[in-house]
């Protein structure tokens, strides 16, 4: 298997292995964080095309993906589903106690949860999952309580750089970029 991820430790891709749920915070993860307002108060935000594009090839291969974000952003709603997320949630000010209601829902067991996150919000799942992430740019005290810190800001790929780790740990990475080579 080639190893398109140089660097991963073992117990990374161990753990990565046994993910079937792939979740992520949105803002400062999907986004840089930054929010910007219009005269009208019209709501802008910036996504990472690379993150996006990787949704359909993880469902594909049997692993779900949702989003938790402690905001409420039509924007958030509108790219969540355009990208045909398994569910999302906003407004959520506990994730950790919704992160507990969808698992009981989807009978998946928290080890095999992989969560990014980069904020004091984010803490109690991260530190709960069997595999936590997070930005290149989360704060210190965020960062030293995950599995594995992204080479990459917020709104840069992050989601992407997850995504490809877990799919390279189950060996299904190599098939999917070899579809493309060999369209």
């Amino acid at each position: 298997m080639n190893n398109y991820l140089k660097g991963i430790s073992e117990a990374n891709i161990q753990k990565a292995e046994k993910i079937k749920l792939l979740i992520t915070d949105v803002d400062g993860v999907l986004t840089d964080g930054g929010i910007i307002y219009d005269n009208g108060g019209v709501e802008y935000k910036r996504f990472n095309v690379k993150d996006g594009f990787i949704v359909a090839p993880l469902r594909k291969n049997g692993i779900m993906v949702g989003a938790i974000t402690g905001r409420n952003s039509k924007v958030v709603e509108n790219r969540c589903e355009e990208l045909h997320f398994d569910f999302h949630y906003h407004g959520i000010k506990d994730k950790s106690k919704k992160l507990l209601e969808v698992l009981e829902v989807l009978e998946i067991n928290l080890e095999e949860v992989a969560y990014i996150g980069d904020d004091l919000i984010d803490l109690p799942i991260l530190k709960k999952v069997g595999f936590s992430a997070c930005p290149a740019d989360a704060l210190p005290y965020v960062s030293e309580h995950v599995d594995f810190i992204s080479s990459l800001q917020g709104g840069q790929g992050v989601f992407r750089e997850v995504a490809d780790l877990i799919l390279q740990s189950k060996g299904l990475l190599s098939s999917i970029i070899d579809k493309y080579i060999n369209q």
